[in-house]
């Protein structure tokens, strides 16, 4: 059995991760400062769990076979630059210094925001293009990952856009999928940027979970993406999520106010995780769509 760390344990990621690791008899403990985090996100959680930031490493165990590193601020939108930088760098930085210390594998989030409006498909070795605070965030990351990957096994996944069951707490930054879905379950048409045309590679969490899992069996360092390899329009959301919903609504369309630093298409190559790892997503984003909707009714939102 490992013993395993989280740091973002609360987060959208963080907490389907903890939960999953749980129920497959791993020891988790969960560190997260609940500054973009929901406690309800861990309902059934029985690991330790310690409120702070990376400055509390040390306190959370002495022990860690693996340290899965989700922490971050996350909102693409979030104003302040610089804290943005100093808040996912820094905190990686100790991060790093911690698993070096404890000779555990490191597994941190990466983000398809690394590639900006590159080609596409994306791959691992295409010249990183970021387009913001946060994208500049995680390409910071990834040359420090690089730098020590001969100190230390650590590996990247690089999620392209997640959806899924924990992320509500999220608000303006959660999924389009979500934000859609509420929409059309207030009874109004989805509202999106003309139009609608955008792609994006919408990939579920729970494939993310597998895939941040399987990471950590990773032969050597490096990053990989994590994706469903598939090209969806904010259309065809619209149209997944009607058929889920059993509804008709039609799009509304509005002038993007982002166009200097919006991604207008993203697409993982997966072909290096597949065959890394052997991990493939289970979910297209239209079964992923389906299941979430299912869970959300459930959920009685």
């Amino acid at each position: 059995m490992k013993n395993v760390l989280i740091t973002g344990g609360a987060g959208f990621i963080g907490s389907n991760l903890a939960l999953e690791l749980e129920k497959k008899g791993h020891d988790v403990v969960v560190l997260d400062d609940y500054s973009s985090a929901s406690i309800q996100n861990l309902r059934g959680f029985r690991g330790d769990i310690f409120i702070g930031d990376e400055s509390r490493l040390e306190e959370c165990g002495s022990a860690f076979d693996v340290i899965f590193h989700q922490a971050a601020i996350t909102d693409t939108t979030f104003r302040d630059d610089r804290e943005m930088l100093r808040k996912n760098i820094d905190g990686f930085r100790k991060v790093l210094q911690f698993a070096m210390r404890k000779n555990a594998v490191l597994v941190y989030a990466s983000s398809a925001g690394t590639y900006g409006n590159g080609k596409a498909p994306m791959r691992e070795s295409q010249e990183p293009q970021p387009l913001n605070a946060y994208a500049y965030s995680k390409y910071f990351m990834d040359n420090l990952a690089k730098k020590h990957a001969k100190d230390l096994k650590v590996v990247g996944v690089r999620y392209f856009n997640v959806f899924g069951p924990g992320e509500k707490h999220k608000g303006k930054s959660a999924s389009m999928v979500y934000q859609l879905y509420r929409q059309m379950a207030a009874g109004r048409n989805p509202r999106i940027f003309k139009y609608g045309e955008q792609v994006r590679d919408h990939v579920y969490v729970k494939d993310v979970v597998a895939a941040t899992i399987r990471a950590a069996d990773a032969k050597e360092s490096g990053v990989f993406n994590v994706g469903t390899g598939e090209a969806t329009t904010f259309n065809q959301i619209i149209d997944h999520l009607n058929k889920a919903m059993k509804a008709s609504f039609r799009p509304e369309y509005f002038d993007n106010p982002y166009t200097d630093v919006y991604q207008v298409n993203t697409r993982a190559d997966i072909s290096r995780i597949g065959k890394a790892l052997g991990w493939k997503p289970r979910f297209s984003t239209r079964t992923g769509i389906a299941d979430y909707v299912a869970w959300l009714k459930a959920q009685g939102e």
